[in-house]
Parts: structure tokens; C-alpha cells; sequence
């Protein structure tokens, strides 16, 4: 016999406490390792004798991998569980960056960051769909803002401490470094992560893909976060070939501090959530673009502090309009959610491999503001495939939600998952 569905976790319960500080022990692991080489660019290129673009692809081979391993992870952890899926994908996503950091040469770096992307999907793909069938429907945006801003936590963490260890062992110790950080998170999510299980509402599998491919919100959506995700990653990407040239000439240490920036993402990622409740997601999500647009106007002058004041703005704005996106796409699908988030991130990432490396060709011919203009037009494409409505009209091949399940977007509840 199929044994019963727990009931969803509720505020203030030991439980909501031990999933929220193990998803964020996940979070910090997948995206501290996901992006682990790129305050090292620079570094790296001179060691393989490369420029700038080739260097740029030990991060557009793990998030190109990462996105076309994230609906096949999705289905896996469907069939043998999220939980072990995220175990053995973090496991093996420490060894590979571990491996990747003795790489001899250019290729087997590739090699080993493409199978750390594919390894840490399984946190990617799982983790939004397992926070959200976890919690009570009015509480699941706040938990997913919290996932987000681990997300960005870890994503600072990959960057500040290589750059930190670069001038004294090397880009090879600090990737090792945050493969070691990455195995500490992954024993805190083990330890911590409660052993339970929901089944998820709505039907599973190719055919609910295929339903959400003829839902235009959903694919509007999909590329909402392809487009901010590709420019993001963009920027931060040639912005640290930027700071090491005249008339900056930092050194890789100051680099490293330059990605706190993050820590604005952290912030409004989870502050995103909430006004997306009182004013709306699409009102939201245009605002957060405007800022962004905003900060990377700021980068464009070579004066220091209008640099770094303007990449704080721009990843506020980045984050929150992701943090909007990622949730807003399951409450447009409906049901079917998980699949849902799981073709959003297949676009975020792949925006992520293919902006990322794309990008920079505008900076090796014509330099920073050629690039800023790239990512601005990334910005603007987003804005305008935002969608018009706020709440899902069904499709009429999917199921519906059960009546015991609370309604997929309260109209006056939280931004969704």
C-alpha cells in the first residue's frame, strides 16, 4: 500500500527549520562550486596560454551541461527520490571540481567542469520543486526567496574565495578550496535535510512537458530567465578582465572583494518575494529590470566607485527579477510544476553557457561599453517578454489541482514557486 502524504511543513515547525538550513547548505555548495572558476579567469587563460572568451567556457561548460541535465535529473529524482538524487549529485559534483583543479590541460578542465555541471543539476532541477511540495502553499514563495539568496550566498562564496587564495597558491588551490567548502555544505544538507516525502500534484512525465511547450506564459518565462541570466553572467564574467586592466589594475585579491556584490542579491532576492504579494509580479519583475538597467549604466565610466556602486545595483536588480521569474512560472503552469520550473532552469542555464560566452566577443573586439550595451539588450528582452496576466489561465490538457490542494496562486497569497 502507498503510505499517506505527510502534511505540508508549517511555519515555526522543527522540521520548516531543518529543511530551510538544509537547502541553504545545499544552495551554498552547488552555486559556490558552479562558478568557482571564474574570479580565476584571468589566471587561468595565462596558464593555458588563451584569451579571454576560451577561458570563459570552464563556467559556459558547467552551466551548458548543468541546463541539458536538468529535466533528465528532474525525472530521476521523481523515481528514487529528491533527497538521494541531491546527496549523490553534490558528492560527485566535489570530486569532479576537485579533479578539475589538477587538470593538466585546457580540455580535461572542460571535461571535469562539464561533469561537475551535470552532477550539481541535481540540486539545480530538485531543489525549487522539493522546498515547494515540502511547505504550506502561503508560505512556499518566502522558502523559495530563501533558497534563491543561498543561491546568490553561494555564488559569492565561489568567487571571494578563490580570489582570495589566487595570489598565494594559485587558481588550482582555490578551486580545491571550494571543492573542500563544497563537501563541508554537502555534510550539513545530509545531516539535516528530514528524511520525508510528498507526492507532487498533477501528472509527471514527457507528456506534461510537451503541455507546458504550448503554454506561451511558460515559454515567455523560460526566456525571461534565459535573457537576465545570459547578461549576468556576462558581466561578471569580463567585468574581472576589466578590473585587471589600466586604468583599474587591481589585483586579484581587491577582485575578490568586488563580488560581495552579491550579498545585494541575497537581500533582494528574498525582499522580491514579498512585494510581488502586495504589487504584483509583473510590476515586480519590470521594476527589478529597470535597476539593473540602472546599475550597469553606473559600470560604464572608468571611475571606481561608480563601478562597483552600479554592479551593487545591477545584481540587485538581477536577482530580484529572477527571484520573481522562477516562481511566478510555476503558479503560470498551473500544475505540473516541478516540470515546470525544470524547462525554466533549462533556459537560465543555457542563457548562463551561451550569453556567457557569446558576450564576449563584444568584449575582446570593442571593449566594456560595447559589452554593456550587449547586456542591456539582454535586460530590455527580458522586460519585454514578461508576461501581461498575473494568474494562470489552465490548459486545457493538464489536470487539475485536487480540491484538497490548497489553490495554485491565492490572489492575495505569495509569488508562487
Amino acid at each position: 500500500m502507498t503510505p499517506p502524504e505527510p502534511p505540508p511543513l508549517l511555519p515555526g515547525s522543527a522540521e520548516l527549520r531543518r529543511l530551510q538550513v538544509a537547502i541553504v547548505a545545499a544552495g551554498l555548495a552547488a552555486f559556490a562550486m558552479l562558478y568557482s572558476t571564474q574570479a580565476s579567469l584571468p589566471q587561468i587563460a595565462r596558464t593555458f596560454g588563451v584569451d579571454a572568451t576560451r577561458a570563459s567556457l570552464t563556467v559556459s561548460v558547467t552551466t551548458g551541461a548543468l541546463a541539458l541535465s536538468v529535466l533528465p535529473m528532474s525525472a530521476l529524482a521523481e523515481r528514487v527520490g529528491r533527497v538521494p538524487v541531491m546527496i549523490v549529485g553534490l558528492v560527485t559534483g566535489c570530486v569532479c571540481v576537485g579533479v578539475g583543479a589538477a587538470a593538466p590541460n585546457l580540455p580535461l578542465l572542460l571535461v571535469a567542469r562539464g561533469a561537475a555541471g551535470v552532477a550539481l543539476s541535481s540540486v539545480v532541477a530538485v531543489a525549487m520543486g522539493h522546498v515547494g511540495d515540502q511547505v504550506r502553499a502561503d508560505v512556499a514563495a518566502p522558502a523559495i526567496g530563501m533558497y534563491v539568496s543561498a543561491t546568490s550566498l553561494g555564488g559569492l562564496l565561489g568567487r571571494l574565495v578563490p580570489a582570495g587564495l589566487d595570489a598565494h597558491g594559485g587558481w588550482r588551490m582555490s578551486v580545491a578550496a571550494v571543492a573542500v567548502l563544497g563537501a563541508v555544505c554537502t555534510g550539513v544538507f545530509g545531516a539535516t535535510v528530514p528524511g520525508r516525502r510528498r507526492a507532487a500534484a498533477g501528472d509527471r512525465g514527457r507528456r506534461v512537458i510537451r503541455q507546458h511547450l504550448h503554454n506561451g506564459d511558460v515559454l515567455r518565462l523560460c526566456g525571461v530567465g534565459m535573457l537576465l541570466m545570459g547578461g549576468f553572467v556576462a558581466t561578471y564574467n569580463y567585468l574581472t578582465y576589466r578590473l585587471t586592466d589600466a586604468p583599474f589594475t587591481l589585483p586579484s585579491s581587491m577582485i575578490g572583494l568586488v563580488f560581495t556584490a552579491y550579498l545585494a542579491g541575497t537581500v533582494s532576492s528574498t525582499a522580491a518575494g514579498r512585494l510581488a504579494v502586495r504589487l504584483g509580479r509583473r510590476s515586480v519583475l519590470l521594476g527589478a529590470v529597470a535597476t539593473a538597467l540602472a546599475g550597469l549604466t553606473l559600470t560604464v565610466p572608468d571611475n571606481l566607485g561608480c563601478v562597483l556602486a552600479g554592479l551593487v545595483i545591477f545584481t540587485a536588480g538581477f536577482f530580484a527579477a529572477h527571484s520573481v521569474a522562477s516562481g511566478w512560472i510555476g503558479a503560470r503552469a498551473g500544475t505540473g510544476r516541478s516540470e515546470a520550473s525544470a524547462l525554466y532552469l533549462l533556459g537560465y542555464y543555457l542563457g548562463s553557457s551561451i550569453g556567457g560566452t557569446l558576450i564576449g566577443l563584444a568584449w575582446t573586439r570593442a571593449g566594456w561599453p560595447a559589452t554593456v550595451a550587449c547586456v542591456a539588450a539582454t535586460q530590455l528582452g527580458a522586460a519585454l517578454l514578461a508576461p501581461r496576466a498575473e494568474h494562470p489561465a489552465p490548459h486545457p490538457d493538464l489536470p487539475r489541482p485536487r480540491a484538497a490542494d490548497p489553490p495554485a496562486t491565492p490572489k492575495t497569497g505569495p509569488a508562487g514557486r
